[in-house]
């Protein structure tokens, strides 16, 4: 497709954007630039494409440029990997057309949910937008395409006789840290008081805790903001139980402490459950005692809405206070 700009120099630009091919002149007149446009489009043709560009090409330059700079690196060249594997990497940018999505969004329904599913077409219209500013295609076949519905969110609650058998599963007392079980116990008790994910909690470092403030900061989170956490009775005490000597909060690794916790729940004869529903548990209580835009700040959602994902109080509990 070829456009028209007029430049500070009161010359024209004629650009063209064609089969993945880029080419540029500029003219004294309006006239001209509009001819050789013309002229030039008819030239092109998908013999002409940019050295025969695949597919694969720019899952590998955009792996190789664009995926370092960001927080999910690791796990975004992993998939970029996984597609330059797959067949459909072969084909040519040129013949490349939505018809070839639908079928790859076909096959990999048959071993993923359909919210991986969309995330993976997410990182795929990414990289095809990116490549349009490289020049090497003029089309992103992801926009517009008929993604898959994602599934209902998880509902899942942890009773009070979870955590019971939880803290049993890891030989924790409520009061002595001895060794990782011990800590994992802390961290799963903590994710409780403060919805904190995860990551968050094994990144946490004692000189981000405010304890007598009660608070932690939290310097880079999920969203790229820092956020400041606020901190329960119960949350103070059981950070009070950790060893202070050390840089950081959980000195455990994050990886094998959760092989540890979810062994310990195979053992305790809990199923369907993740440490991640912990979030979706405290977000529930939480909400009995902060009001929206207090709760959407401590837990990191710039949208109230989003919250809605994680809120899961039971009928019976909204009846109860209904009184």
């Amino acid at each position: 497709m070829a456009t028209i700009r007029k430049l500070k120099s009161k010359k024209f630009l004629a650009e063209i954007r064609k089969l993945g091919q880029y080419k540029s002149k500029t003219f004294t007149t309006k006239v001209q630039a509009m001819a050789w446009a013309v002229e030039t489009e008819q030239e092109l043709s998908s013999d002409t494409l940019i050295s025969g560009k695949r597919l694969s090409d720019i899952f590998e330059r955009y792996r190789d440029e664009i995926s370092p700079s960001k927080k999910s690196y690791r796990t975004e060249r992993n998939r970029l990997n996984k597609f330059m594997r797959h067949p459909l990497s072969i084909i040519p940018l040129a013949d490349i057309t939505q018809s070839h999505f639908y079928d790859w969004i076909q096959e990999a329904l048959t071993s993923l949910k359909s919210s991986s599913v969309n995330r993976d077409l997410n990182l795929l219209s990414s990289v095809f937008e990116q490549a349009i500013r490289w020049n090497w295609t003029d089309i992103n076949p992801i926009r517009g395409i008929k993604r898959p519905k994602n599934p209902q969110p998880r509902d899942r609650r942890i009773s009070e006789v979870e955590i019971s058998r939880i803290e049993d599963a890891l030989l924790f007392d409520g009061e002595t840290v001895a060794n990782q079980r011990h800590e994992i116990a802390i961290a799963f008790l903590f994710a409780l008081e403060t919805a904190m994910r995860q990551g968050e909690i094994w990144s946490m470092k004692w000189f981000d805790v405010y304890l007598d403030k009660r608070f932690v900061r939290l310097p880079d989170t999920k969203n790229g903001t820092s956020r400041d956490v606020p901190l329960s009775t119960e949350a103070v005490r059981l950070l009070n139980l950790l060893d202070t000597d050390n840089e950081k909060v959980f000195n455990t690794n994050q990886q094998s402490s959760a092989t540890i916790f979810r062994r310990c729940l195979t053992l305790a004869g809990i199923k369907s459950l993740t440490f991640h529903d912990t979030r979706h548990e405290a977000l529930t209580r939480l909400a009995r005692k902060l009001d929206v835009l207090d709760l959407a700040r401590m837990v990191g959602h710039r949208d109230p809405r989003s919250l809605m994902i994680y809120y899961n109080a039971t009928a019976e509990e909204i009846a109860h206070r209904l009184g």
